[in-house]
């Protein structure tokens, strides 16, 4: 599974139904709405690194009232699950 973290700049007017119009789309797994510089933040989960850029670029571009993304891949992930077992193997 490979997974990329979409920051989303909304143009003022309804965010939540910006979120809800990009959660709708296939192979997004979760929108969260936050504080800060971005608006909304769109986590992808696919299987193919190619299906991110066809979301990005073609999905999720084609959604009206986005002002602007920034798409940060993910190269490896790391949870509290990978840490446990890898102290597993000093047992």
């Amino acid at each position: 599974m490979v997974a990329a973290v979409v920051l989303i700049r909304a143009i003022p007017g309804d965010v939540p139904a910006l979120a809800r119009r990009i959660a709708g789309i296939a192979g997004v797994a979760e929108v969260y709405s936050v504080s800060g510089d971005w608006d909304l933040i769109a986590v992808l989960r696919v299987k193919e690194y190619d299906r991110i850029a066809q979301i990005v670029t073609e999905d999720i571009a084609q959604v009206q009232g986005i002002e602007r993304t920034n798409t940060l891949t993910a190269f490896r992930v790391y949870s509290r699950q990978d840490l446990e077992r890898a102290w597993d193997m000093f047992d």
